[in-house]
């Protein structure tokens, strides 16, 4: 009985929070600026003789926004929209119910069925609403003028402080949602190659279902935390597997005043169909392939390609030119990258559902040390799946 009650009072201990310093630190200092700044402004636009001019629940509003930023519940809309309906039906209560007890109950109720209708869930729109009831003659007596200011006026400038510092910090703010589907890059009706053998997004759908509760994260921030722990997972079974152990090492590169003609024979006496384009220290500046070459050779004419694609390669004589002469002319600038030290499995998603084909792969000094291919992943995956079949056979016949 001892334990049973021991085990039931730790239960109420919550886990340690999986946050950094700095973190904690960028929340602390965000909520500071947060309140300071909308107490300030809102002091200079509101006249001297306002009652009110900053209201207790954009304190809570303030943790969320700068604590938690990725929560739905944090959202701009979810701010803006919930204290805007929680103060309308708070002030509403508050005139046409005489008992307080019973009015601030009511306002609670609809605000929150309002919120849920409008998909504009805020916690501190609770306190907003209570405020309006119970916040005394002052805030009876300004009536409707309650919900533009404060209220509305608070709500703006800090969700403007918000935006700002969030982004300005390095969290993406506002978190809308990024991948709610997973499409295919072909636009055919399968399903992206990495959701065919893991969960889909109906998978998820259902089980959100049948959970049926609100949940304090955003679908696309789940998604992607189920997809890194399968990757996690992936790791832990077949072991640490690097860009350095599967890259090829001695690679072919351009730099940016490679003439094109040179570039297209390296390409074809290599068998390649992408070269990485480097600076004189060798560092990653861009990437060319042989598509860049096709697209800026001319409109598709299947039947004259041949001559039009020579006739770009060729040098032209001329000082000045609006053709295209060198590689750092149809290069691609934002090229990906990855560590010698990436794990590949991350590289997976990215090879099998956006479609890149090759990735450069860089020292710590940031130098071009190698690619990875598509046919190097398969390889490589193939390989560790072999070896792990091999070990239960083993495991098996002893």
């Amino acid at each position: 009985m001892r334990d049973f009650i021991l085990q039931w009072l730790e239960s109420f201990i919550p886990q340690k929070a999986a946050v950094d310093r700095f973190e904690r630190m960028r929340a602390s200092v965000g909520a500071l600026f947060g309140i300071l700044l909308t107490g300030l402004l809102s002091v200079s636009v509101l006249p001297h003789e306002a009652a009110v001019w900053l209201i207790a629940p954009m304190g809570a509003s303030a943790v969320l926004l700068f604590a938690v930023p990725a929560s739905p519940l944090a959202q701009p809309w979810s701010l803006i929209g919930g204290n805007l309906v929680a103060a309308l039906v708070g002030v509403t209560c508050a005139r046409l119910v005489a008992e307080p007890f019973l009015a601030a109950a009511l306002a609670i109720a609809l605000a929150v069925a309002c919120m849920f209708a409008l998909r504009c869930i805020h916690p501190p729109s609770g306190a907003v609403a209570l405020t309006a009831v119970l916040g005394g003659p002052a805030v009876h007596a300004m009536g409707y003028g309650f919900v533009l200011a404060p209220v509305l006026l608070n709500s703006f400038l800090l969700l403007a402080t918000a935006l700002f510092f969030n982004n300005a910090t390095g969290r993406r703010y506002p978190h809308a949602q990024q991948n709610e589907h997973r499409h295919n890059m072909h636009r055919t009706a399968d399903a992206a190659p990495t959701t065919r053998l893991g969960f889909s997004h109906d998978d998820l759908d259902a089980v959100l279902r049948r959970y049926n509760q609100v949940l304090d994260i955003s679908r696309d921030d789940l998604e992607e935390i189920f997809l890194q722990t399968e990757m996690e997972a992936y790791r832990r079974r077949f072991g640490e597997t690097v860009c350095a152990d599967i890259m090829s090492g001695d690679v072919v590169a351009a730099e940016f005043s490679t003439e094109l003609a040179e570039a297209w024979r390296l390409m074809r006496e290599h068998r390649l169909q992408a070269l990485p384009v480097v600076d004189r220290a060798r560092r990653v500046i861009g990437i060319v392939t042989k598509t860049d070459f096709l697209q800026h050779a001319g409109p598709h004419d299947y039947q004259h390609l041949g001559d039009k694609l020579r006739a770009f390669l060729q040098r032209t004589p001329h000082t000045h030119s609006i053709k295209p002469e060198v590689v750092g002319q149809i290069m691609s600038a934002k090229v990906r990258t990855a560590s010698v030290y990436l794990p590949i499995v991350q590289l997976v998603p990215l090879m099998a559902d956006e479609g890149v084909h090759q990735i450069p792969v860089i020292d710590d000094e940031k130098r071009l040390a190698g690619m990875v291919t598509q046919a190097d992943m398969v390889a490589a995956l193939y390989v560790n799946n072999l070896a792990r079949a091999s070990t239960g056979l083993r495991a098996v016949a002893s």
